[in-house]
């Protein structure tokens, strides 16, 4: 998966990580002016490598401008902290005006002492203003190989300078005993170029066991379409990124097997004995919470294909594809050999059992009910998952949720989406913590009559947080239950049609009133479901597949 292969018998350090990327991207020519901070990279350089001195960094830029626009690829710059930095300014904005791919490395301090403001510290993140087209800073030395990476990708893709400033002590630091966060190699499917293409096929070929993973950005009716017929030319499984914010394939066919796992051993275990990941329109791989070690097994390449520079830079793999994501799709149907399998289907579960209404019986009530075009804008974190498993997206666009996870989105989301497809049948289903991060929202959708039917699902507590501090082995918790709200007051408060429901009769009951018209529906609903909280939290565990 990488180039330096480390292990943890035989750990790399950054310097030869780094050394290694540069000598594939064909990055060995070396322009700089050096000082103190880059002795401990460039002391012993390998003798691939060719070393270019410049006695002024606005020459050091420059030569390295010229180099990059004759060999129409990114150069590589070294400049040293804050004085150089400072003298490159100008320079580095010509190569950003002169569309001239460099990838410009910029020493630091020490990172042991930097908090006691030592004396070359440089304050460098902005001082060379908006010139550059992209700017990192590594938040742990092992971080670095990864990020220089990425700048040559977003070097080359945005023609002009990518910084990466590196304090001098990193370079001596284990790199990452895992594949480094970024493609081995990013390809550009546009204007006619076949050669990401050529690749994935090759690929997809020499492989024996293929598995799609699909994510937020295929999250539309023609890459539904394309990513079916390409899974079942293929006869795979399909599975959907941890933590997607919409669904990037029908999730009632009979090749999707479920939601990946959002810690690294089960993504493991799960997708162990596949020797080869297709992930589309999504990162590979979203993970919370951390876990060490790889993603994925020894034997099993990645290959990305999106739409999106950032989720593909910031991927590991061994090649990215990036272009239309349906297009792409569509080719790789056209030019792939149809494979049979035998392909078990997924088996449907049931709802909790129990006296006690629980998130599943509402998600289970609600799935016998809702038309496929339905809408689900999910903002219960304790219950997602479930959700995800009991409430499959059966139609493109018909789950949303707050991507980088923040609360308060859902709520007003709904609203918005109900203004822009009036008949669209739309759900709202937030925890009781959740809902108070926008309740006011609730006010718009009284004032302009939009039908929206909120669920909240309110089990007096910080559930999740319950959950995770438990796991973490911490007993008492400092946050109170949230018993005191009366959640249907408030809603009436704003002029909210409000019901408690405190049984599996009553849910049943006012969903089939309101579900048949919810297309016509012209004011809100709130819903205050009261349901036990669930003992564990289990982050994508499947429960059916």
């Amino acid at each position: 998966m990488t180039d330096y292969a480390p292990t943890t018998d035989t750990p790399v350090s950054v310097r030869e990580a780094t050394f290694s990327i540069w000598k594939r991207l064909g990055m060995t020519t070396i322009f700089s002016n050096p000082g103190s901070t880059e002795v401990p990279l460039l002391r012993d350089l390998p003798s691939e490598f060719n070393f270019i001195l410049g006695l002024h960094e606005a020459s050091v830029v420059g030569m390295a401008t010229g180099f990059a626009l004759s060999a129409e690829r990114p150069a590589l710059a070294l400049l040293h902290t804050t004085a150089d930095l400072g003298n490159a300014v100008g320079a580095i904005a010509t190569a950003r005006v002169n569309r001239a791919p460099l990838v410009v490395v910029v020493g630091q301090e020490d990172r042991r002492h930097l908090i006691h403001q030592p004396f070359l510290k440089g304050e460098l993140r902005d001082m060379a203003g908006t010139y550059p087209v992209w700017l990192a800073e590594p938040a742990m030395a092992r971080d670095v190989p990864s990020l220089i990476a990425r700048a040559w990708y977003e070097a080359k893709a945005k023609r002009g300078p990518a910084l990466v400033i590196v304090p001098m002590n990193d370079w001596d630091q284990d790199a990452s005993p895992n594949a480094i966060a970024a493609p081995i190699m990013i390809e550009t499917s546009v204007g006619g170029s076949d050669n990401g293409l050529a690749q994935l096929i090759e690929m997809i070929r020499v492989s024996a066991n293929p598995a799609i993973v699909v994510g937020a950005d295929a999250d539309s009716r023609e890459t539904w379409e394309t990513l079916t017929q390409l899974a079942e030319k293929l006869a795979c499984p399909v599975w959907q990124e941890p933590f997607g914010a919409r669904a990037g394939y029908p999730q009632d066919h009979h090749l999707f097997r479920g939601h990946l796992p959002s810690g690294k051993s089960r993504l493991r275990t799960t997708l162990a004995g596949h020797d080869l990941l297709l992930v589309v329109g999504a990162p590979a791989f979203r993970q919370y919470p951390y876990e060490p070690g790889p993603f994925v097994n020894d034997g099993t390449r990645i290959a990305i294909i999106s739409e999106n520079m950032e989720v593909a830079t910031s991927s590991t793999g061994e090649l990215a594809v990036i272009g239309p994501i349906a297009d792409l799709c569509l080719r790789l149907v056209d030019h792939i050999d149809t494979r049979n399998a035998q392909v078990r289907k997924p088996h449907r579960i049931a709802p909790p059992i129990g006296r006690a209404l629980r998130a599943g019986n509402v998600f289970a009530t609600l799935a016998d009910r809702i038309s496929p075009d339905t809408l689900i804008i999910e903002e219960s974190p304790s219950s997602r998952f479930e959700l995800q498993e009991r409430l499959p997206a059966r139609h493109p666009f018909s789950f949303l949720s707050a991507a980088m996870g923040g609360l308060g989105f859902a709520m007003p989301a709904a609203i918005g989406v109900r203004i822009a497809t009036p008949r669209r049948p739309v759900i709202a289903i937030v925890g009781d913590g959740s809902s108070m991060y926008s309740f006011q929202a609730i006010w718009s959708a009284v004032h302009y009559h939009v039908g929206v039917i909120f669920v909240i699902m309110n089990n007096g507590s910080y559930s999740i947080m319950d959950r995770l501090a438990e796991q973490s082995g911490y007993s008492a918790a400092v946050w109170p239950t949230l018993e005191s709200i009366d959640i249907c007051k408030l809603a009436e408060g704003f002029g909210c049609t409000a019901h408690k429901v405190a049984t599996k009769g009553e849910l049943e009951a006012i969903l089939d009133r309101l579900l048949p018209s919810l297309d016509t529906l012209n004011h809100p609903v709130l819903l205050d479901v009261s349901v036990e909280s669930d003992l564990t939290f289990e982050p994508c565990l499947s429960l059916s597949r």
